[in-house]
């Protein structure tokens, strides 16, 4: 995928633009960039793609809820690190605002407050032509892909097919969060992938 209008859409946005080719080279240079601080995740397929939750966690201090018997403590520290990871569950080309959408919330606030420096990894599949498909996509793919991973119960789940904007207390879908521009606040950075990664 040619990412050149995107890139420059994104640093008009004020965000640190990075491409690699494959995961391969965007595990490495995460892991080059990333080193010896304290890491906060969100939970991300593409994370777990390109195996960083292991390969962060063997030079840096790494917080991630599910690998930790206190689930609740382990996403409150994870707010308080140098450093966030996560995927971006879609991103607009054309205008270039970064989507994200959350059940529990400590995801999406991570990415507007308190940390050093926020990383959005995103592979080519998350990047749709403008903010209405964008949107479309987050709502209709992406949510009840992960909803069916998650073995919950809620219509997006049982037929993996769109939102239904159901009222079911299992709803993941609770949180939108867009970013326009960069938050004054920290560095973030956005690193694109040409190859498919997570929903």
């Amino acid at each position: 995928m040619d990412f050149t209008n995107l890139r420059k859409v994104l640093e008009r946005n004020g965000f640190t633009v990075t491409v690699c080719a494959t995961g391969a080279e965007a595990a490495a240079y995460l892991n080059r960039v990333i080193d010896g601080t304290a890491v906060g995740c969100g939970v991300s397929m593409t994370l777990e793609e390109l195996e960083l939750y292991d390969s962060l966690a063997s030079h840096n201090t790494l917080i991630y809820h599910r690998r930790s018997e206190d689930v609740e403590a382990a996403r409150r520290a994870a707010m308080s690190t140098e450093v966030y990871l996560l995927s971006a569950n879609g991103i607009a080309e054309s205008t270039g605002e970064i989507i994200s959408i959350d059940g529990v919330g400590n995801r999406a606030a991570s990415t507007l407050f308190g940390h050093r420096k926020v990383y959005f990894v995103a592979g080519r599949n998350k990047v749709s032509p403008d903010y209405v498909s964008a949107l479309y996509r987050v709502r209709n793919v992406v949510a009840p892909k992960n909803a069916r991973r998650m073995g919950i119960k809620t219509p997006c789940a049982a037929k993996a097919d769109r939102c239904y904007d159901c009222n079911s207390p299992e709803r993941i879908c609770r949180g939108l969060v867009v970013h326009y521009k960069r938050m004054k606040s920290m560095d973030m950075e956005v690193v694109l992938v040409d190859e498919e990664l997570g929903y």
